[in-house]
């Protein structure tokens, strides 16, 4: 499922950054296609203070590409703010078949770190993708309705200059493991900003 690299653990009592997990039914537009789903999503921009203290958390998970959706206009990423909003998003591309709908057979390894997410091949010679901590937006995890119990996990993130935005999708293995990815870089976050306190 995941390889943990290097964690430490510490005590905090609240996050920066908040994980929520609800079952919603999500109904499309585009076909009426409707599916129950698992929604974690990892909102940063929570303004909860964190007592944390700066611990590193790095951790490795295989998953595979499906695909991105690059150079949308910054006020997109400002109507994705809710994750049934950005879900259906997704799911008005995959149906217009600008992203598809199951990934390719290739494994990647994507890592989460208090710098971001680095996304590189399974021998780890490649780096595909690089997504910086400062510039993700919002990153959640949904089922991919399609039964076979694997979950989808978006990332949308924009540019320095905040003038566009990205939506990157990867398929997890299970639930779990992508809800284990979205609670990595909610402490990825709370240690980017304990360490950006001291």
């Amino acid at each position: 499922m995941f390889r943990k690299v290097k964690k430490r653990h510490s005590s905090s009592s609240s996050q920066s950054s908040e994980i929520s997990t609800k079952s919603k039914s999500v109904d499309s537009s585009l076909g009426g296609l409707s599916r129950s789903s698992t929604v974690a999503s990892l909102d940063t921009d929570s303004t909860k203070s964190s007592g944390n203290s700066a611990s590193e958390t790095c951790a490795e998970f295989r998953v595979k590409y499906v695909g991105a959706i690059e150079k949308l206009h910054f006020e997109m990423s400002k109507t994705l703010q809710e994750p049934l909003d950005l879900i259906s998003y997704i799911d008005a591309a995959q149906q217009a078949r600008k992203l598809p709908f199951v990934p390719g057979e290739e494994e990647m390894i994507l890592g989460v770190s208090k710098y971001g997410v680095k996304v590189a091949s399974l021998d780890q010679c490649d780096v595909l993708h690089r997504h910086p901590l400062y510039l993700i937006v919002r990153m959640l995890c949904y089922d991919d309705g399609l039964g076979a119990g694997k979950n989808l996990l978006a990332l949308n993130t924009t540019d320095g200059k905040q003038q566009e935005c990205s939506i990157w999708v990867y398929q997890c293995s299970s639930t779990e493991q992508a809800q284990a990815i979205c609670k990595v870089l909610s402490a990825s976050f709370d240690c980017a900003l304990a360490s950006e306190k001291s």
